[in-house]
C-alpha cells in the first residue's frame, strides 16, 4: 500500500481502471449476478437511444461481464433490485441506493426545472388514468386520428409522464420496444427498500462515496458532474472527510501540468499493488462510465475525446461514432463503426490510432481477439474494414477477417 501523498499519472490511470473493474471480470456467482454486481459497483449505467452499435447500456455491461445478456437488465427491473431515473442522465440505477435519489424526486416536485413544464391539470388527469388502468406508455395517449391533433395530444401527455416520473411518482416498471411503460410507484416499489429522506450531508456523502468506490479517485467537480449547485456543498463534505481521516488528499504528478489534487479512500490504494490486464484490449462505449466525464479522460490519460455524432457532419474529425479503445492501459486508439444489422455486418469507417501507439502488431493481435467478441455482441459475422491511420493495421485486419 502506497502512503505518499502524490501518485504518478501512471498510477492514478491504474487506480482508475482497477476500480472501474472494466479489464477484470466477475467470474463468480451466476451470468445475472454479476450484472447486478457490476451495477451496484458502478452506481449507475447510463441509458442511451443511439444503437449505431448495441445500445451503451447493454454495451457498457458486457464489458464487465462477457456473461451478459440483454435480458437481465428487464429481469432486474422485474425482480426489484434495479430501477431506472436520472442521475447525471437516464441511467438504470442500484435499487437499494433508491433514497439517495429522493432529494432530487422532492427538489422537482417543488418546481426544480428539469426538462419539461407541463400542466398541473393534465398531470392529475395522466396520474388519475394510471390509477384507474395501470401502466400505461406515452403513446397510450394518441388519438386514433392522425395529423397535427394526435401529435399534439401526445406530447403534453408524454412530458406529463416524464414529469410525474422525475417526481418519483411514477416509475418505470418495464420497455416495450425501448419505450417506457409507466406505474405508480406505489405498486411498483419493493416494500423493503428504504424511503427515508437522507440529510442533505448524508446525501452528499453517498454521491462521494459512490464515485470514488467506482473511479477510484476524483474532484469535487466529478463528483457532482452535471448536478447543479451542489459542488461547493460537495467540497465541503469531502473536506470533512479529510479531516477525520475518512480520505486522503493526492497530487497526481504529470510533467506536462501543474500537480491536480483528488480525493481517494485510503484502502483504495491498496488496489496499485494488485496487477493489470495491460495486454487486454477493450472497445468501449461513447457513454461508458470511464470516459463519460471527457475533461477527466484529458487529465488522466491525455485522451481529447467527443462523440462526433452531435457535431455537422463537415466538422467531424474522426467520425459519427467513435469508440475509445483501451489498451496497454492507456486510451490508444478511437474507431468509428456500425453494426449494420441487414448484412449482419460490422463495418469500421475509420480507425484512428493515438501517436503513442508504436507495438502495432501487438495492438492489432489484441484488436483482432476484441474485434472477434465484439462482432458476436453486435450479432455480426462478417468485418469491413474501410479507413486505418496504419496501413499495416489495416491489411492484418483484413487477413485475420478474411
Amino acid at each position: 500500500m502506497k502512503n505518499s501523498s502524490s501518485l504518478s499519472v501512471e498510477e492514478a490511470r491504474k487506480l482508475a481502471l482497477q476500480s472501474q473493474r472494466v479489464l477484470t471480470a466477475q467470474k463468480t456467482g451466476t451470468a445475472i449476478e454479476a450484472t447486478l454486481g457490476a451495477i451496484e459497483h458502478l452506481g449507475y449505467v447510463q441509458i442511451d437511444t443511439l444503437s449505431v452499435v448495441q445500445r451503451a447500456h447493454h454495451h457498457t455491461l458486457w464489458n464487465r461481464n462477457p456473461r451478459y445478456n440483454h435480458r437481465h437488465l428487464d429481469a432486474l427491473v422485474q425482480q426489484g433490485k434495479v430501477f431506472e431515473y436520472w442521475s447525471h442522465a437516464a441511467a438504470y440505477l442500484p435499487m437499494r441506493d433508491y433514497r439517495f435519489y429522493l432529494p432530487d424526486m422532492a427538489a422537482i416536485a417543488k418546481g426544480r426545472k428539469h426538462w419539461y413544464e407541463c400542466d398541473p391539470k393534465l398531470k392529475r388527469q395522466v396520474l388519475k388514468r394510471i390509477v384507474d388502468e395501470g401502466p400505461v406508455q406515452a403513446r397510450d395517449f394518441e388519438r386514433q386520428e392522425t395529423g397535427k391533433l394526435a401529435m399534439w395530444e401526445r406530447k403534453p401527455a408524454k412530458y406529463a409522464l416524464e414529469q410525474l416520473f422525475m417526481e418519483g411518482k411514477l416509475m418505470v416498471v418495464r420497455r416495450q420496444g425501448f419505450q417506457k411503460v409507466y406505474d405508480l410507484t406505489s405498486r411498483v416499489l419493493p416494500e423493503t427498500v428504504n424511503t427515508a429522506m437522507p440529510s442533505t450531508s448524508a446525501w452528499h456523502r453517498f454521491l462521494i462515496r459512490r464515485y470514488l468506490e467506482a473511479n477510484g479517485l476524483g474532484q469535487a467537480s466529478e463528483i457532482s458532474y452535471l448536478r447543479k449547485g451542489i459542488k461547493g456543498d460537495v467540497r465541503v463534505e469531502l473536506d470533512n472527510m479529510l479531516e477525520h481521516g475518512e480520505l486522503i488528499r493526492m497530487n497526481i504528478i504529470n510533467n506536462h501540468r501543474d500537480n491536480d489534487r483528488y480525493y481517494v479512500f485510503p484502502r483504495m490504494l491498496e488496489l496499485l499493488s494488485k496487477p493489470l490486464a495491460r495486454a487486454r484490449l477493450k472497445i468501449l462505449s461513447p457513454f461508458d462510465n470511464l470516459v463519460i466525464q471527457r475533461k477527466r479522460i484529458g487529465k488522466l490519460f491525455g485522451f481529447d475525446y467527443q462523440i462526433e455524432c452531435y457535431v455537422p457532419e463537415a466538422k467531424r474529425k474522426y467520425g459519427y461514432f467513435c469508440l475509445p479503445i483501451m489498451w496497454n492501459a492507456a486510451l490508444a486508439a478511437r474507431m468509428d463503426c456500425k453494426a449494420e444489422r441487414k448484412t449482419n455486418s460490422l463495418i469500421i469507417h475509420n480507425l484512428v490510432l493515438e501517436p503513442t501507439v508504436n507495438r502495432f502488431d501487438e495492438f492489432t493481435n489484441a484488436l483482432a481477439k476484441e474485434l472477434g467478441n465484439f462482432m458476436r455482441f453486435n450479432e455480426c459475422n462478417q468485418l469491413i474494414v474501410n479507413a486505418v491511420s496504419h496501413k499495416s493495421v489495416k491489411q492484418a485486419l483484413i487477413a485475420k477477417f478474411a
